[in-house]
């Protein structure tokens, strides 16, 4: 007798809120969190390094100056911030105000946001012309077969940019490129990047030269600058190969089947741009010399950066003169037909393309506001999470005192975005830390730099990150679930690494 199978369970679906839902409870959580954890502060003072030759300063925390907020009777304060504050100090519903409006032209919110609208822009001129477009194809049909061989070529590019000069927000710009390059190619955007952001954050975690990073972070902690390269090398090395064969056996996997691509809905967007070039676009002298304006001013972004230290503003400006030249050129010679209100209209049209990245990195800067900020003389509740940290890790055995360093310094992370700020603030703590627990302190810069790297490949509050998304067309929900695996193997294989630093008494 046969029974009746029975009926089958449609599986739910679970939507992955929008970012700013994502952002909002998070401050939500900050907002309660601030009733029961009290404000903090420490005494700072000025520590000298050596760096390229050149004696550096960095103002630092005093480890053991951690002072809780008292009234005068004695009785600790907590300062959960207002509803709706009116004395210009952090409310919950202040927030979005607060924090676009926190920085200054060269960081904080203001300045990442003009940077990634004014590059939004100027992009949106450049693809306006349709040369990009048709340059991509022409590349595309040379290379047939061999096309596979640009994502480790990129990767590899781009790691090298995130080790040697800290690579990161200029990802933004050239993911402009390469996002529907990808597609073209019969990948995803999320193809894109992945050899171009997340290769920087490659470079930049295991870095054995950044300046902004490791440098910093050796100097405060007494350990000479630039020591330990060797093996920081071999590391950069593995975890560089291992996102060459994860980018090439993803994009293989999508070019067999486009519609396993998470963002293959939001590619639409660069396919049908991409059709309307291959039918109209014609490639002349103009559209060489608009692609000769453009690889020389990528080289002139990276001259700057490199040997002029050029940061937020400087690269913002070269990006806005590469834009006007090459609208100039395509007014000139009539090309995809332009004029000066197309160079006008396209300009607004790419940064409103990129206005809400530039919302969401306004609202993370808010997080760390309703925290009290990230000032260490000032009491503030995310300098006492810091001290709790710091204690928590003291009575600890070396391997998991190591392992506890790197995960605090991920957590760490998603509220001080900055590499040097997170080093001037947890390394004074850190390295008497490791003194204690019998860890060298070329392990807790170690783990410093592992966690203070990983977690830009993640969180919303990296403004780098949610700017890449944005110009890629990616959905900060659709980037989690992509690369939620790989994410957890890099810190899988840090964990390996730390492990056997221990071991070998890396120093």
């Amino acid at each position: 007798m046969s029974q009746t199978p029975a009926p089958t369970k449609k599986a739910k679906f679970i939507a992955m809120p929008d970012t700013l839902v994502i952002l909002f409870g998070v401050v939500f959580l900050v907002y309660l969190f601030s009733f029961f954890v009290p404000a903090g502060k420490f005494d700072t003072h000025k520590v000298s390094y050596q760096a390229d030759g050149v004696t550096k300063s960095r103002t630092v925390v005093i480890a053991n100056s951690y002072q809780i907020q008292k009234d005068s009777a004695g009785n600790v304060i907590y300062n959960p911030p207002s509803i709706f504050a009116t004395d210009g100090n952090p409310g919950f519903l202040n927030f979005v105000y607060d924090g676009i409006t926190s920085g200054d032209r060269n960081g904080g919110a203001v300045g990442v946001m003009a940077f990634i609208l004014i590059i939004g822009g100027a992009f949106g001129i450049i693809m306006r012309t349709g040369v990009i477009e048709a340059g991509m194809l022409k590349l595309i049909t040379r290379m047939k077969h061999r096309q596979i061989l640009i994502l480790p070529v990129m990767v590899l590019l781009f790691s090298i940019g995130g080790a040697v000069f800290g690579m990161g927000e200029e990802a933004i710009a050239f993911a402009l490129i390469l996002a529907p390059m990808m597609v073209a190619m019969g990948y995803d955007a999320l193809t894109g990047v992945l050899v171009s952001y997340l290769a920087t954050q490659v470079g930049f975690a295991t870095s054995w030269m950044n300046p902004f990073s490791v440098a910093i972070a050796q100097g405060i902690a007494n350990v000479p600058v630039l020591s330990g390269s060797m093996f920081r090398i071999g590391m950069w090395a593995v975890f560089t190969a291992a996102l060459m064969i994860y980018s090439v056996v993803y994009a293989r996997s999508i070019q067999k089947n486009p519609r396993k691509s998470l963002s293959y809905t939001s590619d639409n967007h660069f396919r049908e741009q991409l059709a309307e070039v291959d039918a109209k676009q014609h490639f002349g002298v103009a559209s060489w010399l608009i692609l000769a304006v453009l690889f020389l001013g990528m080289i002139w972004v990276v001259y700057g950066v490199v040997e002029k230290a050029y940061y937020i503003p400087e690269i913002a400006t070269q990006f806005f003169t590469m834009g006007l030249i090459i609208g100039v050129i395509a007014v000139i010679s009539k090309t995809n037909p332009m004029k000066l209100n197309t160079i006008a209209q396209a300009f607004k049209t790419g940064a409103g393309d990129l206005l809400p990245a530039a919302l969401i990195v306004g609202m993370a800067h808010g997080i760390i506001l309703m925290m009290g900020g990230s000032d260490p003389t000032s009491f503030t509740m995310l300098n006492t999470v810091l001290h709790s940290s710091a204690n928590l890790l003291s009575g600890l055995n070396e391997y998991v005192s190591t392992i506890a360093m790197f995960l605090f310094q991920s957590i760490f992370n998603i509220f001080v975005t900055s590499g040097s700020g997170q080093a001037a603030l947890t390394m004074p703590l850190m390295a008497p830390l490791s003194d204690l627990v019998g860890v060298g302190r070329q392990i807790a810069v170690l783990a410093f730099q592992l966690g203070d790297g990983w977690t830009h490949c993640i969180m919303p509050t990296s403004a780098a990150l949610m700017g890449t998304l944005g110009v890629a067309r990616v959905e900060y929900g659709v980037w989690v679930k992509f690369i939620l695996k790989f994410y957890l193997f890099l810190m899988l294989l840090s964990v390996g690494f730390l492990i056997f630093a221990v071991m070998i008494h890396y120093s």
